[in-house]
């Protein structure tokens, strides 16, 4: 029989409930912000750390990588070792690979610091997601808690680049790095505080060879992706990667079936719904990086804004998303079935990014991008909530952690393969156009510099269409994969 720990070990009652969920959120924000804070704050990374134009997407990728290839083996060590104990140790191994970026003295030691807190995070992100899942069980209360959980999600990329660029601009890039150590620190300390760690029934068997094929994998797919922007898809090098990569995912598909204790449960991708809830988060997470790529680039290098500037210009988007997932998605969560609510967030944010194909090197913030971010934040708000409700309704207790943890990973993937087939189309649209026989050698130095700036946003507005289309596309996928009824998305069992 399963012996509650954690949170689950504690007292019942509603504000006891709320109260983890505070901390909760507090590791979640911690591991959201993580993902873009760094964005901004990297030119003065570089200027410090004197590494040149070619090793700086490592500050990135050194982080989602390992996030995003760890994923699957962190959410079944959660479900080994107990929630509760997982999530201090990710707590505690996250706060102290933060502190280690920051004192980096080169893009080497940044780099593996940065791969370090990507791995401890792919041990938090599950642990809080399985914790919330189980903590919270009746319809209307997991609804608002899933709701938090979303905004958080949608809203704590944006909140970052903001974040970064006033850290940056205020105390330098390394507080954008030393600025979780206190956060994790009190999300511990409160967790800790409410509920002390019970005993714990182990889990299943590591499933080694699985977590080596996967691990292995994904990373061979994540990497070939950051690295198709430079080298372009039809390189021997990314495209042997990926194909390597995605045979390896294969043989671990086929390792699954047959060994005892899988890494990942064929079980948990035999629901249909729990596989279009998954689908749905990639896409959102693909176009929602996407708008992030192109509006920093836009409102920094056509609007020509600083660092605090270009992060306050994310509110509205971060603000909408908010709104969206307690206004809308925690109220009508229980009510409607998840695709009525999925699908036509997935279509206004497709509308909203639509709207950045119109840009033009005239185009100013209130009339060019303020609408397009409102149409995108109220969007995703209302798909994460509901999408990752069913991703982790019906599914076993012991198998929580590793139903979050494919969220997580679908999260990663898609947001990993957006940026880069984003940003790769955006550079050869730009190079197309320039070499166009249409366009006329510059005459001057102004004109050069137009013809510049218009180059560059036509390869934005041709990014924003395919980042449109990746949206439409989750629209479609959620409407025909998703049939769940709203009494069905019940607790676990």
């Amino acid at each position: 029989m399963h012996r509650p720990t954690g949170i689950e070990a504690g007292p019942t009652g509603s504000s006891t409930r709320w109260a983890a969920l505070v901390f909760l959120a507090l590791a979640q924000l911690m591991i959201a912000l993580d993902a873009t804070i760094m964005s901004v704050a990297l030119p003065s990374v570089q200027a410090n750390l004197g590494f040149d134009d070619a090793d700086r997407q490592w500050v990135i990728t050194g982080y989602t990588l390992a996030f995003g290839a760890l994923l699957l083996l962190g959410g079944r060590v959660a479900d080994r070792i107990g929630r509760d104990r997982a999530f201090l140790i990710g707590l505690a191994g996250f706060a102290a690979a933060s502190a280690a970026s920051g004192m980096a003295t080169g893009i080497l030691t940044l780099t593996l610091a940065r791969a370090t807190q990507g791995a401890f995070g792919a041990l938090l992100a599950p642990t809080v997601l399985s914790l919330i899942a189980v903590t919270f069980t009746e319809p209307r209360e997991r609804a608002r808690a899933f709701a938090i959980f979303g905004a958080i999600a949608g809203g704590g990329g944006a909140t970052g680049l903001l974040l970064g660029g006033v850290l940056t601009e205020t105390w330098g890039w390394r507080a954008c790095l030393y600025v979780n150590v206190p956060v994790a620190l009190v999300a511990a300390l409160g967790v800790r505080t409410l509920h002390s760690a019970g005993h714990t029934e182990r889990g299943p068997r590591l499933d080694v060879p699985g977590a080596v094929l996967a691990t292995t994998g994904l990373v061979a797919v994540v990497f070939a992706c950051s690295r198709a922007a430079t080298l372009g898809w039809r390189s021997l090098p990314v495209s042997g990667l990926l194909t390597g990569g995605l045979a390896l995912l294969a043989a671990f598909a086929v390792w699954e079936r047959r060994v005892p204790a899988p890494l990942l449960p064929p079980r948990i991708l035999a629901d249909r719904n729990r596989v279009g809830a998954y689908l749905a988060v990639a896409c959102a997470v693909a176009g929602m990086l996407g708008s992030f790529l192109l509006l920093t680039y836009f409102v920094q290098v056509v609007l020509g804004y600083d660092a605090v500037h270009a992060g306050l210009a994310f509110l509205p988007l971060s603000v909408a998303v908010l709104a969206s997932s307690q206004l809308v998605a925690a109220r009508l969560g229980p009510k409607v079935a998840p695709r009525a609510l999925i699908v036509p967030g997935m279509l206004a944010a497709a509308a909203g990014m639509a709207l950045l194909t119109t840009l033009t090197t005239d185009s100013h913030y209130l009339t060019g991008l303020l609408p397009a971010e409102i149409l995108l934040g109220l969007g995703v708000g209302v798909v994460f909530t509901p999408a990752i409700s069913a991703a982790t309704s019906g599914v076993d207790r012991h198998d929580a952690g590793i139903a979050a943890a494919v969220i997580g990973t679908a999260q990663q993937i898609g947001g990993s393969v957006g940026v880069a087939l984003i940003n790769t189309v955006a550079a050869t649209a730009t190079a197309g156009y320039c070499a166009a026989p249409s366009t006329a050698a510059p005459s001057t130095a102004a004109s050069a510099a137009a013809s510049a700036a218009a180059a560059t946003v036509h390869g934005y507005t041709a990014a924003a269409g395919v980042a449109t289309a990746i949206l439409a596309e989750g629209a479609l996928l959620a409407a025909v994969l998703i049939t769940a009824k709203p009494h069905q998305q019940g607790s676990e069992r």
